[in-house]
């Protein structure tokens, strides 16, 4: 079924819509229908307010019938729109204010529509960034008279920015037509269709919870389950209800988000649910380790989850979302790199995050360009119908990350019968021994060990002319240096072991929660750490 991004105004069911996780148990329903009005209405206002065609419009709201309005709201004026995670993604005021003027002087947005809840933090930034105030989104649509029609589309329909996992976020493009396919695309690989419910907790400002869920949604047309992030992380047993209560058919979310269901939920918290209307469980965003794969099947499988609705994907930013995904219904495997190959981190399972979706080809290059064959590790390329234009204003080059006719990703990976299997980032490894050993791998292999993610990071790097490896630790734990030394004295040999303490909280991650490995190095190298830093012992005592 080929979409326009505006065509489900035009059909906008008063049965279906858009649920939204109130408070206790409750949910609010807005109908398609009542939120196409509340589009066009945010269409005029946006225009009122000086907004003309090609302009940004920038969101820095919460999921809610305001973002979906100002979102197609601004589609429908002609502008572009670009989201901007809210305060409440971050858990340092500093670093906010950092990130986010870096984003608002990246796309100097013509307006900027906000909550409530972000309105005080995105005046100063707007007084820094010498932008005008932010505009909150109740005051924006009262008493506007809706359009009567939208508007042509922007050439480009959004700006995208990075993860920012290797520096400042950046920027990106997305033209009409490249969202639009990827949006077709994801509707092929899933098989979507308006009777088909999906659920999810992702942030809307993040483009697993925007393209791959919001967007794909609403001009699909079938009936939304919002919660936040924040509802999710009170009580997943909420969300896993709600999956049993609508039989909801579809999901998403990082392998964090399986292992934070693994440590909040019992057994005896599934009784009498159901998860076999579930065909669609898609895990992307990060590394993904088999063990929890595992884990979540044996938790949710007596309760109806088949193991083929765990669907491993791989996407970026710059190719608007989706690249490769496992099918409904095949079963997710893991895989190793060829044994021989230089450049591989042998013995470590890797899982399969599936092919090529529609219209896309996926290739492993070595450091000359050439492609690499099956089951050698080295850069992911990637061409087809949805990658981005390009970048906002001076992108740099610091991610390692470049567009042009095809996506140099970055990324580290192999293919295997027609499958892509991701190893990790490419700058954040250190070649030991002739093998290429990555820091993802090794943070694995510690939550694997007991340390809960987002507890620690691993840095992989040469510091000072010596390899040097380091665990970043927010709030240690009795055990833990002594589990990080054990994990990475196997895997470095020789090299320099440290270990930086920092309070809980403490580790720099991007809007999506991915450590910040470059800038942590950055800083680091320059000191900032070194009240807190020592030697990775194998005791403490040692």
């Amino acid at each position: 079924m080929d979409r326009g991004l505006l065509d489900w105004l035009d059909d906008a069911s008063a049965e279906r819509g858009l649920y939204y996780a109130g408070r206790r148990e409750g949910w609010d329903f807005r109908s398609y229908r009542e939120l196409r009005d509340l589009v066009l209405a945010t269409a005029a206002a946006l225009r009122a307010h000086g907004v003309r065609h090609g302009d940004v419009v920038a969101l820095v709201q919460r999921s809610g019938p305001g973002f979906v309005a100002t979102f197609f709201g601004a589609l429908a004026a002609g502008a572009t729109p670009c989201t901007i995670a809210p305060p409440f993604a971050f858990q340092r005021a500093d670093d906010y204010e950092r990130h986010a003027a870096h984003l608002f002087g990246t796309v100097r947005p013509r307006i900027t529509v906000c909550d409530d809840e972000s309105q005080e933090r995105i005046r100063k930034i707007a007084a820094v960034t010498e932008l005008p105030e932010p505009v909150v989104f109740d005051q924006l649509v009262a008493d506007a008279e809706p359009l009567g029609a939208p508007l042509t589309l922007p050439e480009t329909a959004l700006v995208q920015f990075t993860s920012g996992s290797s520096g400042f976020s950046r920027g990106v493009r997305i033209s009409a037509d490249a969202l639009r396919a990827n949006l077709d695309g994801m509707r092929q690989w899933l098989g979507c269709a308006p009777e088909l419910p999906a659920v999810s907790w992702l942030p809307v400002h993040h483009d697993m919870g925007l393209v791959g869920f919001l967007l794909n949604v609403v001009v699909t047309g079938f009936d939304g389950h919002m919660l936040q992030p924040d509802d999710f992380i009170r009580s997943p047993q909420r969300y896993l209800r709600r999956i049993s209560e609508r039989r909801i058919a579809m999901t998403a979310m990082p392998n964090f988000g399986l292992s934070y269901i693994l440590r909040r939920v019992r057994p005896a918290d599934l009784e009498g649910l159901s998860f076999d209307s579930l065909r669609c469980l898609i895990i992307g965003a990060e590394r993904i380790d088999p063990r929890v794969l595992d884990d979540v099947h044996a938790l949710l499988g007596p309760h109806g989850l088949d193991r083929g609705a765990l669907l491993p994907a791989y996407g970026s930013a710059e190719a608007t979302l989706a690249v490769t995904g496992l099918p409904p219904g095949e079963g997710w495997s893991v895989g190793e790199p060829y044994a021989g190959d230089a450049a591989s981190l042998a013995g470590t399972a890797v899982v399969g995050c599936g092919r090529p979706l529609r219209d896309r080809t996926v290739a492993v290059v070595g450091e000359d360009g050439g492609e690499l064959p099956e089951g050698q590790v080295g850069e992911i390329v990637v061409r087809g119908v949805s990658l981005a234009d390009g970048y906002v204003g001076d992108a740099g080059t610091a991610s390692g990350t470049s567009l042009g006719d095809r996506l140099h990703t970055g990324d580290a990976g192999f293919l295997r019968d027609g499958q892509l299997f991701v190893v990790g980032r490419l700058g954040d490894g250190l070649k030991v021994s002739g093998k290429m050993v990555f820091a993802e791998s090794l943070e694995t292999l510690l939550h694997q060990r007991g340390i809960p993610e987002r507890r620690v990071a691993v840095l992989l790097g040469v510091r000072d002319g010596v390899p040097t490896g380091v665990a970043v630790f927010a709030g240690v734990r009795d055990g833990w240096r002594e589990i990080a030394h054990e994990v990475l004295s196997e895997w470095l040999g020789d090299a320099q072991l440290l270990a930086v303490e920092v309070p809980r909280g403490g580790i720099a991650v991007t809007s999506s929660g991915k450590p910040r490995r470059r800038v942590i190095w950055k800083s680091l190298c320059t000191g900032t750490y070194d009240d807190t830093t020592g030697p990775l012992a194998a005791s403490p005592d040692a």
